[in-house]
């Protein structure tokens, strides 16, 4: 993904692992050496028999990479050295990998695919809620009752579906190499009532509980604060430890999703969620506001 891009309902990618970043530095990598040898999109699309806007999408990391495509581009740009080469065609492999979530495709939109990718491949992670508990933050019996609620008349097969791919994207949290997770409820996450008051006391229990580890900070924003740097909703910050990959903004919709990349965009959410910070009750305080709130389902 390069700086200056954001993406609308992206396709399903199907990746595997951080193959999603691999794709995103591929096309990266593709697009640099393509303007350092002033050649354009369409005729780098003709040497390998595709148009400007697969070159694009290419570059963009939006599609899969064919081994024989990129050979011939690096043939175009000028790419003779060996190891170059290698080292820039390995990436094909691993960019074109199938995920762990793959299984889960018939449950799993298009457009959240991609998330799980970056999410899986992200160093840190920086969000606000204002509807519900964050995703990697749920309970079992507590993203059921959610899940329940917004698929409606799906089958139960399919919502047990949906809650264990859930459930396999919190394994994050306790993996070698676990990012730094920063998350701002909104106190309306906590107060609205999902499943039934055992359920949520579960679900506060939960919170307390991971808001003692070491790699994990949460705060809670009460109603009593007033306005604050949340107002445009719910959204999360990705940070990866590549250093060629910009930092991702993910804003949910309805049906799907923005993903934005622009250093101005992503500098205005950092902004928003360094001020949410600010705003807040010390992660102690919150820890504190929930064992208050969990009294109230004693």
């Amino acid at each position: 993904m390069t700086a200056g891009d954001s993406w609308a309902s992206p396709p399903t990618l199907g990746p595997g692992g951080g193959s999603v970043v691999r794709r995103i530095l591929l096309g990266s990598q593709l697009r640099r050496l393509r303007e350092s040898h002033g050649i354009t999109r369409e005729a780098a699309g003709y040497s390998i028999r595709a148009s400007e806007s697969k070159i694009s999408r290419l570059e963009l990391g939006r599609v899969s990479f064919k081994a024989r495509d990129v050979e011939d581009l690096l043939t175009l740009y000028g790419v003779t050295d060996g190891a170059e080469r290698e080292a820039l065609l390995s990436l094909v492999k691993e960019a074109n990998s199938t995920g762990w979530w793959h299984s889960y495709s018939d449950v799993l939109p298009g457009w959240f695919q991609t998330y799980v990718g970056l999410e899986a491949a992200a160093s840190q992670i920086r969000g606000y809620e204002a509807q519900f508990v964050h995703g990697l933050l749920q309970t079992e019996a507590y993203a059921h009752a959610v899940v329940e609620q917004g698929m409606r008349g799906a089958a139960p097969e399919d919502i047990d579906r949906r809650v264990a791919l859930r459930l396999e994207r919190q394994k994050l949290l306790v993996a070698e190499q676990a990012p730094d997770l920063h998350v701002v409820l909104d106190e309306s996450t906590l107060r609205r009532v999902h499943g039934g008051p055992d359920v949520m006391r579960g679900q506060l229990e939960h919170l307390i509980e991971l808001a003692e580890r070491p790699q994990v900070t949460l705060q809670i924003m009460p109603f009593t604060r007033g306005w604050h740097a949340g107002e445009s909703g719910s959204f999360t910050l990705l940070t990866f430890p590549e250093s060629d990959l910009s930092d991702v903004v993910f804003l949910e919709q309805l049906t799907s999703a923005l993903y934005l990349d622009k250093r101005e965009d992503v500098a205005q959410y950092e902004k928003a969620m360094t001020r949410l910070a600010g705003q807040c009750p010390t992660p102690e305080e919150s820890t504190a506001l929930l064992r208050s709130m969990l009294t109230e389902f004693a």
